[in-house]
Protein backbone atom coordinates (compact mmCIF):
# COMPACT_ATOMS: atom_id res chain seq x y z
CA UNK A 1 0.00 0.00 0.00
CA UNK A 2 1.52 3.19 -1.02
CA UNK A 3 1.60 6.08 1.51
CA UNK A 4 -1.24 8.48 -0.45
CA UNK A 5 -3.51 5.44 -0.19
CA UNK A 6 -3.22 5.01 3.48
CA UNK A 7 -3.92 8.67 3.68
CA UNK A 8 -7.04 7.84 2.04
CA UNK A 9 -7.95 4.63 3.73
CA UNK A 10 -7.58 6.53 7.10
CA UNK A 11 -9.51 9.34 5.79
CA UNK A 12 -12.11 7.19 4.90
CA UNK A 13 -12.60 4.97 8.39
CA UNK A 14 -12.30 8.05 9.92
CA UNK A 15 -15.77 9.09 7.95
CA UNK A 16 -17.14 5.90 8.54
CA UNK A 17 -16.98 5.91 12.42
CA UNK A 18 -17.71 9.55 12.94
CA UNK A 19 -20.89 9.31 14.24
CA UNK A 20 -19.27 7.08 16.96
CA UNK A 21 -16.61 9.66 18.05
CA UNK A 22 -16.28 12.56 20.30
CA UNK A 23 -16.53 15.69 18.79
CA UNK A 24 -13.05 16.84 19.82
CA UNK A 25 -10.96 16.58 15.79
CA UNK A 26 -9.10 13.11 15.95
CA UNK A 27 -5.13 13.35 15.52
CA UNK A 28 -4.28 10.86 12.48
CA UNK A 29 -3.25 8.17 14.63
CA UNK A 30 -6.83 8.24 16.65
CA UNK A 31 -7.91 7.20 13.05
CA UNK A 32 -5.02 4.95 11.65
CA UNK A 33 -4.25 3.04 14.57
CA UNK A 34 -6.75 0.14 14.29
CA UNK A 35 -5.31 -0.58 11.00
CA UNK A 36 -1.56 -0.25 11.84
CA UNK A 37 -1.98 -2.39 14.79
CA UNK A 38 -3.86 -5.03 11.60
CA UNK A 39 -0.78 -4.52 9.50
CA UNK A 40 1.78 -4.97 12.22
CA UNK A 41 0.48 -8.23 13.44
CA UNK A 42 -0.34 -9.33 10.04
CA UNK A 43 4.23 -8.95 9.21
CA UNK A 44 4.74 -10.28 12.72
CA UNK A 45 2.95 -13.57 12.48
CA UNK A 46 4.14 -13.70 8.90
CA UNK A 47 7.92 -13.23 10.09
CA UNK A 48 7.93 -15.00 13.26
CA UNK A 49 8.57 -11.96 15.38
CA UNK A 50 8.22 -12.79 18.87
CA UNK A 51 7.80 -9.37 20.56
CA UNK A 52 7.86 -5.39 19.32
CA UNK A 53 6.81 -2.51 20.53
CA UNK A 54 5.95 0.84 18.73
CA UNK A 55 5.59 4.51 19.33
CA UNK A 56 5.20 7.55 17.04
CA UNK A 57 5.82 11.35 18.49
CA UNK A 58 4.21 14.44 16.70
CA UNK A 59 5.82 17.57 17.57
CA UNK A 60 4.90 17.32 21.69
CA UNK A 61 2.34 14.90 21.43
CA UNK A 62 2.98 10.63 21.28
CA UNK A 63 0.12 10.13 19.23
CA UNK A 64 0.46 6.21 18.90
CA UNK A 65 1.81 3.57 21.74
CA UNK A 66 1.42 -0.45 20.97
CA UNK A 67 2.93 -3.35 22.20
CA UNK A 68 2.49 -6.41 19.71
CA UNK A 69 3.72 -10.48 21.01
CA UNK A 70 5.30 -11.35 23.71
CA UNK A 71 8.19 -10.86 26.53
CA UNK A 72 8.75 -14.45 27.05
CA UNK A 73 7.26 -17.02 24.23
CA UNK A 74 7.44 -20.04 26.53
CA UNK A 75 5.49 -18.50 29.38
CA UNK A 76 3.09 -16.50 27.10
CA UNK A 77 4.25 -13.17 28.95
CA UNK A 78 2.56 -10.66 26.90
CA UNK A 79 4.64 -7.99 26.14
CA UNK A 80 3.62 -4.59 27.78
CA UNK A 81 4.17 -0.47 27.63
CA UNK A 82 6.42 -0.84 30.92
CA UNK A 83 8.10 -3.92 30.01
CA UNK A 84 11.59 -3.57 30.15
CA UNK A 85 13.94 -3.91 27.13
CA UNK A 86 17.48 -3.87 26.40
CA UNK A 87 18.04 -0.25 24.70
CA UNK A 88 21.64 -1.06 23.05
CA UNK A 89 22.99 1.26 21.32
CA UNK A 90 19.86 3.42 21.14
CA UNK A 91 22.22 4.55 24.85
CA UNK A 92 24.77 6.31 22.28
CA UNK A 93 22.18 8.93 21.19
CA UNK A 94 20.85 9.72 24.82
CA UNK A 95 24.58 10.31 25.97
CA UNK A 96 25.16 12.12 23.58
CA UNK A 97 22.11 14.77 23.89
CA UNK A 98 23.53 14.29 27.96
CA UNK A 99 26.67 15.40 26.78
CA UNK A 100 25.53 18.21 25.27
CA UNK A 101 23.77 19.39 28.08
CA UNK A 102 27.62 19.69 29.65
CA UNK A 103 28.72 22.16 26.62
CA UNK A 104 25.80 24.56 27.26
CA UNK A 105 27.06 24.30 30.87
CA UNK A 106 30.73 25.22 29.88
CA UNK A 107 31.73 22.09 31.12
CA UNK A 108 33.07 20.30 27.93
CA UNK A 109 34.41 21.52 24.75
CA UNK A 110 33.26 19.37 21.43
CA UNK A 111 36.53 20.85 19.78
CA UNK A 112 39.07 20.14 22.63
CA UNK A 113 41.11 17.06 22.95
CA UNK A 114 40.64 14.96 25.64
CA UNK A 115 44.01 14.96 26.94
CA UNK A 116 43.15 18.45 28.50
CA UNK A 117 40.11 17.01 30.88
CA UNK A 118 42.18 14.05 31.54
CA UNK A 119 44.25 13.42 34.84
CA UNK A 120 47.51 12.29 34.83
CA UNK A 121 49.12 9.51 35.01
CA UNK A 122 46.25 7.77 32.92
CA UNK A 123 43.29 6.30 34.89
CA UNK A 124 44.01 2.85 35.43
CA UNK A 125 42.24 0.78 33.13
CA UNK A 126 43.62 -1.91 30.75
CA UNK A 127 42.55 -0.04 27.67
CA UNK A 128 44.18 3.29 29.13
CA UNK A 129 47.36 1.63 29.42
CA UNK A 130 47.34 0.08 25.71
CA UNK A 131 47.32 3.63 24.35
CA UNK A 132 49.73 5.51 27.23
CA UNK A 133 52.62 5.40 24.47
CA UNK A 134 50.31 5.97 21.47
CA UNK A 135 50.21 10.12 20.84
CA UNK A 136 46.60 9.95 18.33
CA UNK A 137 44.50 9.32 21.50
CA UNK A 138 45.28 13.09 22.24
CA UNK A 139 43.85 14.35 18.92
CA UNK A 140 40.40 12.86 20.28
CA UNK A 141 37.70 15.50 20.94
CA UNK A 142 34.31 14.79 21.87
CA UNK A 143 33.16 15.75 18.29
CA UNK A 144 35.49 13.17 16.75
CA UNK A 145 34.41 10.44 19.07
CA UNK A 146 30.40 11.16 19.01
CA UNK A 147 30.95 11.16 15.22
CA UNK A 148 32.65 7.95 14.79
CA UNK A 149 35.71 9.09 13.34
CA UNK A 150 38.08 8.36 16.01
CA UNK A 151 39.92 5.76 14.06
CA UNK A 152 38.82 2.76 16.95
CA UNK A 153 37.03 -0.65 16.15
CA UNK A 154 33.48 -0.74 17.38
CA UNK A 155 34.54 -3.29 20.21
CA UNK A 156 38.33 -3.86 21.30
CA UNK A 157 37.75 -7.61 21.67
CA UNK A 158 38.13 -7.84 17.90
CA UNK A 159 41.45 -6.88 18.22
CA UNK A 160 44.44 -9.65 18.40
CA UNK A 161 45.38 -8.92 21.85
CA UNK A 162 42.11 -6.80 22.84
CA UNK A 163 44.24 -3.23 23.06
CA UNK A 164 42.56 -0.16 21.54
CA UNK A 165 44.38 0.36 18.06
CA UNK A 166 43.96 3.29 15.87
CA UNK A 167 43.85 1.92 12.37
CA UNK A 168 43.54 5.44 10.53
CA UNK A 169 44.33 9.14 12.28
CA UNK A 170 41.09 10.15 14.27
CA UNK A 171 38.93 12.85 12.20
CA UNK A 172 40.27 11.37 8.65
CA UNK A 173 37.10 8.58 8.21
CA UNK A 174 34.04 7.00 9.83
CA UNK A 175 33.91 4.17 11.47
CA UNK A 176 31.32 3.24 14.03
CA UNK A 177 33.13 2.52 17.42
CA UNK A 178 31.38 2.00 20.74
CA UNK A 179 34.92 1.93 22.09
CA UNK A 180 35.11 5.47 21.32
CA UNK A 181 31.98 6.63 23.19
CA UNK A 182 33.15 4.82 26.48
CA UNK A 183 36.21 6.90 26.04
CA UNK A 184 34.20 9.82 26.25
CA UNK A 185 32.49 8.43 29.31
CA UNK A 186 35.80 7.81 31.03
CA UNK A 187 36.65 11.48 30.47
CA UNK A 188 33.39 12.76 31.99
CA UNK A 189 33.93 10.20 34.89
CA UNK A 190 37.97 10.50 35.62
CA UNK A 191 38.60 14.44 33.95
CA UNK A 192 34.99 16.10 34.99
CA UNK A 193 34.45 14.06 38.20
CA UNK A 194 31.18 12.82 37.03
CA UNK A 195 28.96 9.66 37.80
CA UNK A 196 27.64 8.83 33.89
CA UNK A 197 24.90 6.46 35.45
CA UNK A 198 23.68 9.55 37.85
CA UNK A 199 23.87 12.45 35.10
CA UNK A 200 21.54 10.76 32.83
CA UNK A 201 18.89 10.04 35.44
CA UNK A 202 18.76 13.60 36.93
CA UNK A 203 19.70 15.46 33.40
CA UNK A 204 17.49 13.09 31.17
CA UNK A 205 15.65 10.45 32.55
CA UNK A 206 13.67 12.04 35.18
CA UNK A 207 13.06 15.44 33.31
CA UNK A 208 11.26 13.68 30.85
CA UNK A 209 9.50 11.22 33.14
CA UNK A 210 11.25 7.81 32.61
CA UNK A 211 10.62 5.69 35.93
CA UNK A 212 11.90 2.75 33.92
CA UNK A 213 14.81 3.45 32.62
CA UNK A 214 18.68 2.88 33.75
CA UNK A 215 22.31 2.32 32.36
CA UNK A 216 22.48 -0.20 35.35
CA UNK A 217 20.57 -3.49 36.42
CA UNK A 218 17.76 -2.62 38.82
CA UNK A 219 16.03 -5.76 40.62
CA UNK A 220 12.54 -4.07 40.32
CA UNK A 221 13.28 -4.59 36.80
CA UNK A 222 13.10 -8.67 36.99
CA UNK A 223 9.30 -8.53 37.50
CA UNK A 224 8.83 -7.48 33.64
CA UNK A 225 11.68 -8.17 31.22
CA UNK A 226 11.39 -8.92 28.02
CA UNK A 227 13.49 -12.09 27.11
CA UNK A 228 15.78 -12.26 23.62
CA UNK A 229 14.94 -13.89 20.42
CA UNK A 230 17.61 -14.78 17.58
CA UNK A 231 17.30 -14.76 13.92
CA UNK A 232 16.69 -18.51 14.19
CA UNK A 233 14.26 -17.91 17.17
CA UNK A 234 16.32 -19.39 20.10
CA UNK A 235 15.95 -18.17 23.16
CA UNK A 236 18.14 -15.88 25.44
CA UNK A 237 17.42 -14.56 28.83
CA UNK A 238 17.32 -10.79 29.46
CA UNK A 239 21.38 -9.97 30.85
CA UNK A 240 21.47 -8.13 33.85
CA UNK A 241 24.12 -5.33 32.84
CA UNK A 242 26.26 -4.37 36.09
CA UNK A 243 28.86 -2.15 34.50
CA UNK A 244 27.71 1.52 33.37
CA UNK A 245 28.72 1.63 29.54
CA UNK A 246 27.17 4.87 28.07
CA UNK A 247 27.89 2.56 24.75
CA UNK A 248 24.52 0.42 25.31
CA UNK A 249 23.60 -0.77 29.08
CA UNK A 250 20.34 0.82 29.07
CA UNK A 251 17.08 -1.13 29.86
CA UNK A 252 14.09 1.21 28.92
CA UNK A 253 10.78 0.63 27.57
CA UNK A 254 8.82 1.73 25.02
CA UNK A 255 6.64 3.98 27.20
CA UNK A 256 9.89 5.76 28.85
CA UNK A 257 11.47 5.89 24.97
CA UNK A 258 8.74 7.46 23.62
CA UNK A 259 9.38 10.12 26.57
CA UNK A 260 12.77 10.58 25.88
CA UNK A 261 12.28 11.19 22.06
CA UNK A 262 9.53 12.89 22.31
CA UNK A 263 11.77 15.49 24.25
CA UNK A 264 15.03 15.16 22.11
CA UNK A 265 13.30 15.88 18.93
CA UNK A 266 11.64 18.77 20.16
CA UNK A 267 15.19 19.95 21.78
CA UNK A 268 14.14 20.55 25.48
CA UNK A 269 16.49 20.90 27.94
CA UNK A 270 19.34 21.74 25.74
CA UNK A 271 19.68 25.69 24.19
CA UNK A 272 18.77 25.94 20.51
CA UNK A 273 22.11 26.05 18.94
CA UNK A 274 23.57 22.92 20.58
CA UNK A 275 19.75 21.05 19.36
CA UNK A 276 20.93 22.22 15.81
CA UNK A 277 24.28 20.71 16.54
CA UNK A 278 23.25 17.41 17.81
CA UNK A 279 21.71 16.55 14.49
CA UNK A 280 23.99 18.75 11.55
CA UNK A 281 25.75 16.54 9.35
CA UNK A 282 28.90 16.51 11.22
CA UNK A 283 30.86 13.91 8.56
CA UNK A 284 30.31 12.57 5.60
CA UNK A 285 29.25 8.81 5.67
CA UNK A 286 30.41 6.91 2.65
CA UNK A 287 31.55 2.98 3.96
CA UNK A 288 29.21 0.28 2.02
CA UNK A 289 27.59 -1.00 5.51
CA UNK A 290 27.33 0.36 9.49
CA UNK A 291 28.98 -3.04 10.62
CA UNK A 292 31.56 -3.99 10.28
CA UNK A 293 33.70 -0.80 10.12
CA UNK A 294 37.25 -1.96 10.34
CA UNK A 295 38.95 -3.42 7.56
CA UNK A 296 34.99 -2.14 5.89
CA UNK A 297 35.70 1.61 6.58
CA UNK A 298 37.84 1.86 3.50
CA UNK A 299 34.73 0.57 1.42
CA UNK A 300 32.34 2.65 -0.47
CA UNK A 301 28.93 3.50 -1.99
CA UNK A 302 27.47 6.04 -3.85
CA UNK A 303 24.38 5.76 -2.47
CA UNK A 304 25.56 7.78 0.48
CA UNK A 305 26.31 10.77 -0.77
CA UNK A 306 23.05 11.17 -3.24
CA UNK A 307 20.98 11.26 0.75
CA UNK A 308 24.01 13.21 2.00
CA UNK A 309 24.77 10.49 4.90
CA UNK A 310 26.40 11.85 7.70
CA UNK A 311 27.23 11.40 11.30
CA UNK A 312 25.72 13.37 13.61
CA UNK A 313 26.41 13.57 17.38
CA UNK A 314 25.34 9.99 18.57
CA UNK A 315 23.28 9.75 15.67
CA UNK A 316 23.18 9.60 11.45
CA UNK A 317 21.44 12.11 9.64
CA UNK A 318 20.65 12.19 6.02
CA UNK A 319 18.46 14.31 3.74
CA UNK A 320 15.27 12.56 2.37
CA UNK A 321 12.52 13.56 -0.58
CA UNK A 322 10.14 15.50 2.38
CA UNK A 323 12.60 15.97 4.68
CA UNK A 324 15.95 16.32 6.70
CA UNK A 325 15.95 13.13 8.62
CA UNK A 326 18.06 11.66 12.02
CA UNK A 327 18.44 8.45 13.10
CA UNK A 328 19.49 5.54 15.54
CA UNK A 329 19.47 2.08 16.03
CA UNK A 330 20.11 -0.73 18.55
CA UNK A 331 21.42 -4.42 17.57
CA UNK A 332 22.49 -7.01 19.20
CA UNK A 333 21.69 -10.89 18.10
CA UNK A 334 18.34 -11.02 20.35
CA UNK A 335 17.34 -7.32 19.69
CA UNK A 336 16.50 -5.15 17.02
CA UNK A 337 15.57 -1.37 17.89
CA UNK A 338 15.41 1.73 15.54
CA UNK A 339 14.51 5.11 15.66
CA UNK A 340 13.90 7.76 12.52
CA UNK A 341 12.61 11.39 13.00
CA UNK A 342 11.67 13.74 10.73
CA UNK A 343 13.67 16.85 11.70
CA UNK A 344 11.18 20.21 10.60
CA UNK A 345 8.09 17.85 11.21
CA UNK A 346 9.01 16.66 14.51
CA UNK A 347 7.82 13.48 14.30
CA UNK A 348 9.54 9.98 15.37
CA UNK A 349 8.88 6.35 15.26
CA UNK A 350 10.23 4.45 17.72
CA UNK A 351 10.29 0.56 17.61
CA UNK A 352 12.13 -1.84 20.27
CA UNK A 353 12.35 -5.55 20.09
CA UNK A 354 13.28 -8.37 22.24
CA UNK A 355 13.49 -10.41 18.76
CA UNK A 356 15.86 -9.25 16.18
CA UNK A 357 13.41 -10.65 13.54
CA UNK A 358 11.87 -7.11 13.74
CA UNK A 359 14.47 -5.77 11.51
CA UNK A 360 12.88 -7.28 9.02
CA UNK A 361 9.98 -5.55 8.82
CA UNK A 362 11.15 -2.27 10.14
CA UNK A 363 11.13 -0.91 6.43
CA UNK A 364 6.89 -1.81 5.89
CA UNK A 365 6.57 -0.14 9.15
CA UNK A 366 8.34 3.29 8.79
CA UNK A 367 6.60 3.33 4.99
CA UNK A 368 3.32 3.06 6.67
CA UNK A 369 3.92 5.79 9.01
CA UNK A 370 6.22 8.10 7.40
CA UNK A 371 6.26 7.49 4.09
CA UNK A 372 8.85 7.70 1.70
CA UNK A 373 12.32 8.66 3.63
CA UNK A 374 15.07 7.66 1.78
CA UNK A 375 16.76 5.66 5.10
CA UNK A 376 19.72 4.08 4.09
CA UNK A 377 18.03 0.36 4.78
CA UNK A 378 21.26 -1.08 2.70
CA UNK A 379 23.98 0.23 4.93
CA UNK A 380 22.02 -0.35 8.23
CA UNK A 381 20.82 -4.04 7.26
CA UNK A 382 22.94 -5.29 4.60
CA UNK A 383 22.34 -8.94 4.63
CA UNK A 384 18.40 -8.00 5.29
CA UNK A 385 17.65 -4.86 3.25
CA UNK A 386 20.86 -4.89 0.62
CA UNK A 387 18.73 -3.84 -2.13
CA UNK A 388 16.88 -1.08 -0.42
Amino acid sequence: MTWANFIILAFTLGLLSGCEKSPATPSKFEISSKELDQKVSEMMESNDVKGLAVAIIDNDEISYLQTFGYRNVENQLPLEEDTIMYGASLTKAAFAYMVLQLVDEGRIDLDVTIDNYLPRPLPEYDWWRSLDDNEEWKQLTPRIILTHTTGLNNLRYFEPERNLTFHFPPGEAYAYSGEGINILQSVLEEGLGLNVKEEMRSRLFDPFGMPNTSLQWREDFAENLADGYAMDGSFEPHDERSHVSASGSMDTTISDQAKLWRGMVNGELLSSEMRREWNRPGFPVRTSQKFPTIPMSGTSDSRGEKINLAAGLGIETWSGPNDSYFAKGGHNDWTGNLVICADRQKRCVVMLANSVRAEIIFPQIIEMTMGDTAYPWWWTYPSLHGDL
